[in-house]
């Protein structure tokens, strides 16, 4: 995918989205989030969109306090598996941005890394792919060679994607035209975008 397309899935996660799983499966690292601004939702049952790293892929939680991560102690090392379910509120996302990795080791007192490369260093990271989530309680850095987008069952590429956002976008359009909210386009002060 493109720098605009991980920018828009940045969007589509910020706003309103949630963390609701985490799979880690011998190389593979699969994140779920809900709420997500794709699609349509009267169309689609839920709206999911999933990540997938994999090949050398990695995982480093941050945190303050050891209870914010307590789902960790179910981690199966010898197994390197874990299937956790929960809902947290995605504060920020980044793709591939080493500034805002800098700040997590600033503003947590602790960090926990999984990975089956021997030769994984947070500090620094050779991983073609990773992204960066912080919710309240803490944060991850997630990464790998192999970096896989899919929404319900559908793997994205950028056209998908950005068709997805179209449907979103018409969607909310529609729903503030049948509800007369009046909304003001930003790069036309005067001017109503319906």
């Amino acid at each position: 995918m493109n720098s605009k397309s991980l920018n828009l899935i940045e969007e589509v996660i910020t706003s309103f989205g949630m963390w609701d799983s985490l799979e880690i499966a011998q190389d593979s690292i699969y994140l779920e989030f809900s709420d997500v601004e794709l699609g349509n939702p009267k169309y689609n049952d839920s709206l999911n969109l999933s990540f997938r790293f994999s090949d050398k892929s990695f995982i480093v939680f941050f945190y303050n306090n050891i209870w914010d991560a307590e789902f960790l102690a179910n981690f199966d090392f010898k197994n390197h598996f874990i299937n956790e379910d929960f809902v947290l509120k995605v504060e920020k996302i980044k793709f591939l941005d080493f500034e805002y990795l800098n700040t997590f080791f600033y503003n947590y007192a602790k960090d926990k890394v999984l990975s089956l490369d021997g030769e994984f260093d947070i500090h620094n990271i050779r991983n073609d792919f990773f992204v960066l989530l912080e919710t309240e309680e803490l944060a991850i850095a997630v990464g790998g060679n192999e970096m896989d987008f899919f929404f319900n069952d559908l793997k994205l590429d950028d056209d998908s994607l950005k068709e997805l956002s179209n449907q979103w976008i018409l969607y909310f359009l529609k729903y503030r035209l049948k509800r007369n909210i009046i909304m003001k386009d930003p790069m036309c002060e005067h001017n109503t975008l319906i």
